[in-house]
C-alpha cells in the first residue's frame, strides 16, 4: 500500500474557488480564471507516493509545486480533493488533530533554514519535540543523535550564526529526524546553498535515506538535483502535473515538449542505466564474447569503453547473473543523442520551457500508461 496519496487537488485562490474548480473540470484554463480574479495554483494533481521513497515535484517557479506540498501538511486547505497519508484522509481532519499529526508524523525542512538564533544548535534540533512536550533529557539524547547523524557531532553547544549555510541546513535536517516523523516534506531545502555545498547535502541526504528509509517529498526546480535524488519525479507545469516517472523514464520518454526542452541539457551518460537502454540479445549471441558485462544498474558512462573497443554488444546481467540483454554501440550512440519521441509527438523539441505552447488538454500525467517511460527493448 502506498504511504502517502493525493487525489484529484485543487488550489484556487480568489473569488468562489467552488466555482473556479468547475470550470477548469469544463475546460476552462488558468487565463480565463484570471480574468474573474481567480488564481488556480494547483489542478488535478494525484500522484501516490510508496514507504522509503523519495518522490521530488520539480517546476519552474510559480508552477505550484510549494502550494501542493503544503496542502499535503495541511497547512493550506485543498479547493478540492483529498490527501491521504497511512490511509487516513488528512483533509478531513480538524486543525487540533492536524497539528497532532504534523508534530507527530510529518516533518518539515524549509529552504531557508528557520533556525532560532537565540537557541544553541541542541536546542534547535530538539525544538520539534519540545513542542511534542518530550522531556528534556528525552529531548537532547534524540537531539544528539540527529545532529550525529546530520554530520554536526561536536556542534551542539554552538550558536547557529556561528555555522556555515550548509551546516544550518543540516540542523534544519537533523531538527525533522529528531521527530522520527513518518513522512519528511523538503521544500526547496538546498537551493539557497553554494553548488558545492549542494551537492554536499545531496550526498548527506541519500546516505541518511539509505540508513533511515524516510517517506520523503522533495521539492525543487534543479532538474539535476531532481535526477539525483528522485526515486520517482513529477514534473508540474502551470498547477498541472505533466509527467510521472523515474529519472530514466523523463529523460528517454519525455511527455511532451515542455518536458523534453526542460531535460535536453542533463548529462545522460551519468543518469541512464544499461538496463533502461538494452536490447534483447541476438539468438547467436555468446556472452562469453562480450567485451565486459555489467549490472542493469550500471550508469551508461562505464560503457563507453567497452562499446568502443569490440563489435560486440555488452552484455547485461540481472542481480542473480542471468543475461537479460544486450548493449550495442550503436544502442548506445543512440540514446546519447535527442530524446526518443512518443507516438503522438510531431512537433520539434528545441524551444525552452519559457516558449512551449500551453499544455494540451490530453497530456497525461504519466502514471495512467504502463508503457509510458519504457524504452522498447527492439529500438
Amino acid at each position: 500500500m502506498s504511504r502517502l496519496q493525493a487525489e484529484h487537488l485543487y488550489k484556487v485562490f480568489g473569488r468562489r474557488p467552488d466555482d473556479a474548480v468547475e470550470k477548469i473540470r469544463h475546460g476552462a484554463d488558468r487565463e480565463e480564471l484570471r480574468a474573474d480574479g481567480t488564481t488556480a495554483a494547483v489542478i488535478d494533481a494525484s500522484f501516490e507516493v510508496e514507504p522509503g521513497q523519495i518522490f521530488v515535484v520539480m517546476g519552474l517557479s510559480g508552477s505550484g509545486k510549494s502550494t501542493l506540498l503544503r496542502m499535503l501538511n495541511g497547512l493550506s486547505e485543498p479547493t478540492a480533493g483529498h490527501v491521504r497519508f497511512d490511509g487516513q484522509d488528512l483533509t478531513e481532519l480538524s486543525a487540533r488533530e492536524m497539528r497532532e499529526v504534523r508534530s507527530k508524523k510529518i516533518s518539515m525542512v524549509f529552504q531557508h533554514f528557520a533556525l532560532f538564533p537565540h537557541r544553541s544548535v541542541l536546542e534547535n534540533a530538539g525544538y520539534g519535540l519540545e513542542v511534542q512536550g518530550v522531556p528534556r533529557a528525552e529531548r537532547e539524547k534524540r537531539a544528539t543523535e540527529a545532529l550525529e547523524l546530520a554530520g554536526l557531532k561536536g556542534w551542539e553547544k554552538s550558536w547557529p550564526d556561528e555555522l556555515s549555510g550548509g551546516m544550518q541546513q543540516r540542523v534544519g535536517l537533523a531538527r525533522a529526524l529528531a521527530t522520527d516523523a513518518d513522512l519528511l516534506l523538503m521544500d526547496e531545502s538546498f537551493s539557497a546553498l553554494d553548488p558545492l555545498i549542494r551537492r554536499d547535502m545531496q550526498d548527506q541526504l541519500l546516505v541518511l535515506q539509505k540508513r533511515l528509509m524516510k517517506t520523503i517529498v522533495f521539492i525543487t526546480h534543479d532538474l539535476n538535483e531532481a535526477m539525483r535524488l528522485g526515486d520517482q519525479i513529477a514534473v508540474m507545469r502551470d498547477g498541472r502535473i505533466v509527467q510521472i516517472g523515474n529519472a530514466e523514464d523523463i529523460l528517454v520518454t519525455p511527455a511532451n515538449d515542455y518536458v523534453a526542452a526542460f531535460t535536453q541539457d542533463v548529462d545522460r551518460s551519468r543518469v541512464l542505466t544499461a538496463g533502461a537502454i538494452m536490447a534483447e540479445p541476438d539468438k547467436g549471441f555468446v556472452q562469453a564474447d562480450a567485451p565486459a558485462t555489467v549490472t542493469e544498474g550500471t550508469p551508461i558512462i562505464e560503457l563507453f569503453t567497452p562499446c568502443s573497443t569490440s563489435e560486440v554488444p555488452v552484455a547485461v546481467t540481472d542481480a542473480d547473473g542471468e543475461l537479460v540483454g544486450v548493449v550495442p554501440r550503436a544502442r548506445l550512440l543512440a540514446v546519447l543523442g535527442e530524446p526518443m519521441q512518443s507516438e503522438t509527438e510531431a512537433e520539434p523539441r528545441d524551444a525552452a520551457p519559457a516558449s512551449v505552447p500551453a499544455q494540451d488538454k490530453g497530456d497525461a500525467q504519466g502514471n495512467g500508461d504502463k508503457n509510458v517511460g519504457k524504452v522498447s527493448s527492439g529500438a
